[in-house]
C-alpha cells in the first residue's frame, strides 16, 4: 500500500530526483523541498499523505520538524539520513517518526518502508471520532472530552466545516460565512490568520491532533467528523 502524496525533504538534489521518479512509477505524487522551511511555509505543508524526511537540512532541522509534523499530522513519517547511532535512532523515534533508515539505501527499501508504515497510518483509529459543536453554549467538544469556548468568528467557521462533511470548503465560502468581502487578486483577506487563531486555540487546550488543514489552491478541510448538536 502506497500513499497518494509524499512531501520528501531532502538537500540532496540527486538523491531526491531519482528516488522522485521511482516512486512516481509507483504511482505516488510526491512533492519536493531542498529546505525545511520550504515545505512550512507551502500552504500543503500538513496535508500530505506521508513525509520522507532527513536530519541534515538548511532551516529546521529534521528532528525538530518531526515534532512540528507531529503535532499538525498523524501521516505516516520515515527518516531516511547519513546520520548514525543509536542516540539518532532514539531521537527521531521519540520525536514522531515512525521509522529510521540508514544511507545509503536502495529505492526497492525506501518504497516497503513507506508501504510497511502507511498500512499502520491507514487504518481506522480512536482519533476518528467525532468532534462536536455545540452551538447552544459555543463550544468545541474534542473527541477527549475537552470543551474549548469559541468565538463567533470560529464558530461560524465550524459550522461551515460541519456541513461540508468532510469536503474541502472554499476560501469564498469561509469569507461569506463570516460576511466578509471576498478580495480582488492577491489583497490579504484575513482568512488565513483566523483559521490560525482557530487552530492554536484548540492546540492549547488538547493534545488531540488538530485535524483542521488547508487544501492547496481552495481552502481548508475539516478531516475528521464534525457533527452539529
Amino acid at each position: 500500500m502506497q500513499p497518494k502524496t509524499l512531501a520528501l525533504i531532502d538537500d540532496d538534489a540527486e538523491y531526491s530526483e531519482f528516488l522522485t521518479q521511482f516512486l512516481q512509477e509507483q504511482g505516488v505524487t510526491v512533492s519536493r523541498f531542498d529546505d525545511s522551511n520550504a515545505l512550512l511555509a507551502a500552504p500543503e505543508a500538513f496535508s500530505f499523505d506521508f513525509y520522507l524526511v532527513d536530519l541534515m537540512l538548511p532551516g529546521v532541522n529534521g528532528v525538530e520538524l518531526i515534532k512540528i509534523l507531529r503535532r499538525r499530522t498523524d501521516a505516516g513519517i520515515v527518516v531516511v539520513s547519513g546520520r548514525l547511532g543509536p542516540e539518532v535512532f532514539r531521537e527521531v523515534i521519540t520525536a514522531g517518526a515512525d521509522m529510521y533508515l540508514v544511507k545509503p539505501v536502495q529505492f526497492e527499501q525506501v518504497s516497503l518502508a513507506i508501504a510497511a508504515v502507511q498500512r499502520r497510518v491507514a487504518k481506522p483509529s480512536a482519533a476518528e471520532a467525532a468532534w462536536k459543536l455545540d452551538r447552544a453554549s459555543g463550544e468545541l467538544i474534542v473527541p477527549d472530552g475537552t470543551r474549548i469556548q469559541l468565538s463567533e468568528a470560529d464558530r461560524q467557521l465550524l459550522e461551515c466545516f460541519a456541513a461540508a462533511g468532510g469536503e474541502p470548503v472554499t476560501r469564498e465560502a469561509l469569507l461569506n460565512k463570516l460576511g466578509r468581502e471576498v478580495p480582488d487578486g492577491e489583497a490579504d483577506d484575513g482568512l488565513s490568520a483566523t483559521i490560525y487563531r482557530l487552530r492554536r486555540r484548540i492546540e492549547r487546550a488538547t493534545p488531540t491532533l488538530v485535524p483542521l488543514q488547508s487544501k492547496s489552491r481552495v481552502g481548508y478541510v475539516f478531516r475528521a467528523p464534525l457533527q452539529l448538536i
